[in-house]
């Protein structure tokens, strides 16, 4: 007994001093092997697919349809007469679609000049970490606007031909997301009107767009686009458009309210029609209504 006892207690004794050993082979062959390292895509940049009205660095994701009510009203310095502008309004009715995870399209209406503008947007580049690093998002946007007026010049001697009742814009989007809380975008343009009712109008405009969110709560977030225009005509009365105001999100809606000096609700219009001035108080209040619906189901996690 005192022979078998000896002979389990020599064999345990070896096992416990090899034990860390194995262990430490374990461990070393599961550190060989390893998790895949993933590549994370910055989702949230911005709670919608525009700032306030430039197209931001967000698309929709596929078969996501978004119903957007954007709403403008009078300028607040014309008094309790006209209700601080409440007033008179413009607006336009628009609807938004995700064809792809880097693709969308939409088609609106506005009231200013009766007008119907179309577009799509393209995702080039996807701001990432991980097996991925991208820095930034690039996207590219083109779209184009028809001109519903009766007489769109008035001018009697133009005639009002479809093609002159056009307009073009294409624009670059460079954005980051620094943080949870901070997001920044450029966004160079090009806006093309096939006529113009005065010499002192450019037909091609250039300008560059500054777009910006900051974070306050999980559901709030103050947010701000500007539009500088390179050629302009000297002197020209028009400003150049600037919108301040805030995104509040509530369930499946995106509530944005804003102060603007722009009438127009489309990159044609806040780019060449007269814009107010901000220091003489002609400044418009107006809010954004986004909507989003799922009409089509996706194919896998990978589609966003």
């Amino acid at each position: 007994m005192k022979k078998e006892l000896f002979i389990f207690s020599f064999y345990l004794s070896l096992f416990c001093a090899h034990a860390p050993l194995l262990a430490q082979e374990e461990g070393s062959l599961l550190d060989l092997i390893g998790e895949e390292e993933t590549t994370d895509y910055t989702t949230n940049a911005f709670k919608s697919t525009r700032v306030i009205m430039g197209n931001s660095m967000e698309l929709l994701s596929p078969g996501t349809l978004d119903f957007r009510i954007l709403h403008r009203f009078g300028q607040i310095n014309r008094g309790a007469y006209e209700f601080f502008g409440l007033d008179n309004a413009t607006m336009r009715l628009a609807f938004d679609y995700g064809l792809s995870k880097n693709l969308m399209i939409g088609v609106g209406r506005s009231t200013n000049k009766k007008e119907v503008d179309g577009f799509f947007k393209y995702r080039i580049l996807w701001q990432s970490s991980g097996k991925k690093n991208m820095p930034v998002s690039l996207l590219w946007a083109s779209g184009m606007t028809v001109n519903g007026l009766k007489d769109p010049t008035g001018i009697e001697e133009v005639k009002a031909t479809f093609e002159r009742r056009l307009g073009f814009y294409h624009q670059l989007i460079i954005g980051r997301k620094f943080n949870e809380r901070f997001t920044l975008q450029l966004s160079p343009m090009l806006v093309h009107q096939n006529i113009v009712s005065s010499q002192v109008y450019p037909n091609d405009l250039f300008a560059l767009g500054l777009g910006g969110r900051y974070k306050f709560t999980k559901r709030v977030a103050f947010v701000w686009d500007y539009f500088y225009a390179f050629n302009k005509f000297p002197g020209f009365l028009s400003e150049n458009p600037l919108s301040l105001g805030f995104d509040i999100e509530t369930g499946g809606h995106v509530f944005q309210l804003h102060f603007s000096n722009a009438v127009g609700m489309n990159e044609r219009a806040f780019m060449n029609d007269i814009n107010s001035n901000w220091l003489k108080g002609e400044i418009q209040f107006g809010f954004n209504l986004s909507r989003v619906f799922q009409v089509a189901k996706r194919k896998s996690e990978t589609d966003w």
